[in-house]
């Protein structure tokens, strides 16, 4: 039987062909050859100024998606999973597009299955939540089938791949993490449909103003074809598009080389929206290292070998630099060092026996392990792994039953009690403590020994996260260790409304839940399918929700959030159900990632004003042209010169300036309020005065030159009005299309291209009549639309409560 390799093709892998093809062959390109082509043959060789536009704007779509897609696919080499698996007898790591069927696989917790297998050995515990909807785990032992998909969360074993690639299960139903990253988000949904909407009415009212044209004004072919092609080009947002998709591949090349890759390039404009950021504490505010400062009996005071702990290795390099008041401050948290208790090293044996047995690879059982050491491995063991969900280990043998977990989890509510005041004082300092417990034979857990834990914070994390506070992100932590605990760390990292915790224990239902995610800011003693019902909470609340993680605890919730962000150490399952993976596990790049969201929704939301304000005005003259038989009075070579120097330069330059003010309305409705009155205006204007030209017997060309200056002048006030507030940068682009424009009207040869012949003292006179009338009135809307919108702040100033601070 052939051999089948894991390699999978799917929509987000463009090749250079692909992308040469869907810039060069769109609808609007065929447009524009059929306008050329009908342009050649009406021997109007002027009006086919706007092609070099149409070839740049092609030209450069294809250069940066290219240029982008090299850096991205260096990236995701760098990205992929890799598997250890046994094949032809020996023992190989391969990449997982490698993998093929007959691999017999390694697996162990926090690593997604990536084919289709039949266990051969061992024992894992397996969520398929990602492909069947239920959360609950599930034990594969020997014979067992796995689908590709799911991950694992905890235990080991081998596994004989039976299929992969387009023939796994998970390829056939397109699994619900692959679903995700396919969602469009809000602004590209809404520039597709101005899209769809210019493409469906250009047709019918192209070939509705060349029959006008013909068989009522008696034009002749010539001149109805240029006249149609004016009001066509005009409807057409030439380079809205490109310049969206150039944005978010530039953004995604940005990105990837601060070592963060984007499975969705949508995703950089759904994170710059976010209302809150969910995160865990381990791997996201603390690092992945973590350390035994301390253990203790039960009602002891802890005992300190120095010489056996652990260092954080990301302290080390400021011990150096740590004042007086620091020194002091750890001297108090750690006690003097004692002489080693004989019970004590007996107890560290047993639990070093546990250790081996149990065998787990996450990173408590990695810190124990450079503590305690490896022991003898309990033989005839039952072996229960460390879960989130139980929040305990457990080994059981005929005569003894050991547990290791969570002191308020394991130990009954008396025995807790004694040994709360040790356990809170080492919470107070933000370190984690577990309980090492024998299951007597009454059934009581009773309390061997306690450890104390610390994760050193992650560099930039106090900094990140006031980056979060300034720009109104709220920030919820959400973790599965104790509250306090998790609480102090928080408040270390500067995490408003810290003190704010509860344990989540003690919400039972998702009603309890949907009412704390509005009084607290930490949750602690979470399991993984209620971090799932916070982020639906708080995305009930009406809130965009983006979720960190780094372990297949984290996954439901990453799935459920309207962004999903995981740590490039943190488990393959995670990586793969996200929307974005920091690479080198730096959270402090989230900065980069909202402030460059933020940088392409505002620019391309200004942008888009422009582009619409074009679109609207020539739809309505080109229907009211239609319905009142009057000629439609710009030519495309006119147009194509306010768009050249009101829409298509501005819209380019005005992208690339850095902003990061954060967008609260709506995409479209925002852009329909900048471009309205400009536009509406724009239309009235130009509509009264080719009538008032046709009663009059105005020549058609100065006609024309008329109607184009008034369309620059509401082009350019829509400019100024878009630019506030003005600084240097937008300063110097408004000045540069103001004198742009008349500098090509100055111009012998450029005015003689773009068809702006001089105008009489009569015609000046007619101009300055009806620009001074379309000033006034666009001003005036402009100060209207101002005003409800100050009400409206108002109003919502007083819903909230804030009115009389």
């Amino acid at each position: 039987m052939d051999q089948k390799s894991n390699k999978t093709t799917t929509s987000s892998e463009d090749t250079v062909l692909s992308i040469v093809c869907k810039n060069v062959f769109t609808y609007f390109n065929l447009v524009f050859a059929v306008i050329a082509i009908l342009l050649i043959i009406a021997r109007s060789y002027r009006s086919l100024t706007f092609l070099p536009i149409i070839i740049a704007n092609t030209g450069i779509g294809i250069f940066q998606q290219l240029r982008s897609k090299k850096v991205l696919d260096n990236l995701n080499v760098l990205a992929q999973a890799s598997y250890e698996v046994e094949r032809n007898g020996e023992k190989v790591t391969v990449p997982m597009d490698q993998l093929q069927t007959g691999d017999i696989i390694f697996l162990e917790g926090g690593q997604q299955i990536p084919a289709d297998a039949e266990m051969v050995s061992g024992t894992l515990n397996v969520n398929e939540s990602l492909l069947t909807g239920e959360a609950d785990e599930i034990e594969k032992t020997e014979g067992a089938q796995l689908m590709s998909g799911s991950f694992v969360v905890s235990g080991k074993g081998t596994a004989k791949l039976t299929a992969v690639g387009s023939d796994c299960y998970a390829a056939q139903l397109t699994t619900k993490a692959r679903e995700i990253k396919n969602k469009k988000s809000e602004m590209v949904k809404n520039i597709e449909l101005i899209i769809k909407i210019a493409g469906i009415v250009i047709i019918p009212l192209g070939v509705a103003l060349y029959v006008e044209a013909v068989a009522i004004n008696h034009k002749t072919v010539s001149e109805a074809i240029v006249s149609m092609v004016g009001a066509i080009i005009g409807m057409i947002p030439e380079g809205l598009y490109l310049l969206l998709t150039v944005a978010l591949a530039l953004g995604a090349m940005y990105l990837a080389q601060k070592k963060v890759l984007l499975h969705d390039m949508r995703s950089i404009e759904t994170l710059a929206r976010v209302d809150v950021l969910c995160v865990d504490k381990t791997g996201t505010i603390t690092s992945n290292e973590m350390s035994v400062t301390e253990v203790f009996l039960p009602g002891a005071d802890p005992i300190v070998e120095l010489s056996e702990t652990a260092t954080d290795p990301e302290e080390s390099d400021e011990d150096e630099e740590e004042d007086e008041d620091s020194r002091t401050e750890k001297a108090e948290v750690k006690s003097e060092p004692k002489a080693v208790d004989p019970e004590v090293e007996k107890k560290k044996e047993i639990i070093s026996r546990y250790i081996a047995t149990v065998d787990d690879g996450n990173i408590t059982m990695n810190a124990l392990v450079d503590y305690f050491g490896k022991g003898e491995v309990y033989k005839d063991a039952d072996v229960t792994p460390f879960t989130s969900k139980l929040k305990y280990s457990e080994v059981k043998m005929k005569d003894v039953t050991y547990r290791l977990g969570a002191p308020d989890i394991l130990l009954s509510k008396e025995d807790y009690d004694e040994t709360r005041p040790m356990i809170e004082a080492q919470a107070e300092h933000g370190l984690r403590v577990l309980v090492f417990a024998e299951v007597e034979r009454s059934g009581r857990i009773a309390p061997v020994l306690f450890i104390a834990l610390k994760n050193g914070i992650r560099k930039n994390a106090p900094e990140t996260f006031e980056y979060f506070k300034k720009q109104g992100v709220e920030v919820k932590v959400i973790s599965g260790d104790n509250p306090l605990t998790v609480s102090k760390i928080a408040h270390q990292v500067g995490i408003p409304h810290s003190d704010r915790y509860v344990d989540a224990t003690t919400l039972e239902d998702d009603d309890a839940i949907q009412e704390a995610v509005s009084k607290y800011t930490i949750f602690g003693r979470v399991k993984p399918e209620q971090k799932k019902s916070i982020v639906l909470a708080l995305k009930k609340n009406g809130l965009k929700v983006a979720m960190t993680g780094d372990g297949v605890n984290d996954i439901l919730a990453m799935k459920e959030a309207d962004c999903s962000i995981a740590m490039g150490n943190g488990s393959d399952a995670a990586r793969q159900a996200a929307q974005v993976v920091l690479l080198d596990s730096d959270f402090s790049r989230m900065e980069d990632i909202v402030s460059r969201g933020r940088q392409i929704i505002n620019n391309i939301t200004r942008s888009a004003t422009v582009f619409l304000f074009k679109n609207i005005f020539s739809m309505l003259l080109a229907i009211c042209a239609i319905i009142a038989t009057f000629n439609y009075p710009l030519v495309p070579s006119q147009i194509s010169l306010v768009t050249l120097f009101n829409t298509g330069v501005p819209a380019f330059l005005l992208s690339l300036e850095p902003n990061t003010r954060k967008q609260k309305q709506s995409f479209f409705r925002r852009i329909l309020a900048n471009a309205g009155p400009a536009a509406f205006t724009a239309f009235f204007t130009i509509a009264a005065l080719a009538f008032y030209g046709e009663r009059n017997n105005i020549n058609t060309e100065s006609l024309g030159v008329i109607a184009t200056f008034l369309l620059a002048i509401a082009a350019y006030l829509l400019l100024l009005h878009i630019s506030r507030p003005f600084n240097k940068y937008r300063s110097i682009v408004v000045q540069l299309m103001f004198f742009g424009f008349f500098l090509f009207i100055y111009i012998p040869f450029t005015r003689d291209l773009y068809m702006m012949k001089g105008l009489n003292t009569e015609e000046i006179r007619i101009l300055a009549i009806f620009a001074l009338i379309e000033i006034a009135i666009i001003k005036v809307l402009m100060l209207v639309l101002e005003h409800v919108r100050k009400m409206k702040r108002l109003e919502k100033v007083k819903a909230e409560g804030r009115w009389n601070k």
